[in-house]
């Protein structure tokens, strides 16, 4: 083989390297646009959404004991409004609330616009304290997880009964049974003096502030950002 041959034979390989290359170069760049793009729907999506609760219920946080977070929970925070001790029957004072707060919480949702469509879940969480409960069962967390799980339920429910959804068209009906779900979590997600999660501040449980209902908004973006995370943390 002369030399020229040879010269020849290594600049092909080092154009064949190039193109590989080029195209390596060209799938990584789309990859992390596409994750970018992700990233920011995700963000503008519940930034968007929470602007929104907040606007329209600003006056009502105070005298409803309500706080909107910025991971979309609407908290009721007064546990002697909401149930008796030990019961899942919604007291009188929580269904005046719910009269009014789910008529504007759910027009809000159901708008249609570049929000709703990223709208995944709707979960309506019920919370305890760690007071045992041995009439419901001898362990006080799967005690506590039947008292939420049937509170939560209560109030979904009493939600699917209102007036305002029994209105509704079918289809906006159906898009709520989609959404809507009743979560007991027991004393899992407990929160201390702060109202931060025990889990994670390792502080003593505070027994009013852990007592509560949460209505929490889960976007498709939660579900692709999880992805997102477990992919590039390989």
């Amino acid at each position: 083989m002369s030399k020229q041959n040879v010269w020849l034979s290594v600049s092909d390989l080092m154009t064949g390297l190039m193109v590989i290359f080029l195209f390596v170069a060209i799938a990584y760049i789309k990859k992390v646009q596409d994750n970018q793009n992700v990233l920011t729907d995700y963000v503008e999506t519940k930034q968007k959404l929470h602007d929104k609760l907040v606007k329209e219920f600003e006056g009502d946080t105070a005298r409803w004991q309500m706080t909107v977070g910025k991971d979309l929970s609407m908290k009721f925070n007064n546990p002697q409004v909401l149930f008796a001790q030990g019961s899942a029957a919604i007291t009188p004072g929580f269904k005046a609330i719910l009269d009014e707060f789910i008529p504007k919480y759910l027009d809000i949702l159901l708008k249609e616009d570049s929000t709703s469509h990223n709208i995944q879940e709707v979960r309506i969480e019920g919370h305890t304290d760690n007071v045992p409960y041995p009439s419901l069962h001898a362990d006080p967390f799967i005690a506590n997880i039947i008292l939420s799980q049937s509170r939560a339920l209560s109030v979904l429910e009493y939600v699917l009964k209102m007036p305002y959804i029994q209105g509704m068209s079918e289809s906006k009906r159906r898009t709520l049974e989609y959404w809507l779900t009743a979560n007991g979590l027991s004393y899992g997600r407990s929160l201390d003096h702060n109202g931060v999660l025990t889990y994670e501040s390792h502080a003593e449980i505070d027994l009013n502030k852990s007592r509560r209902v949460e209505f929490r908004i889960v976007t498709t973006g939660d579900e692709v950002l999880e992805r997102f995370v477990k992919e590039n943390a390989k």
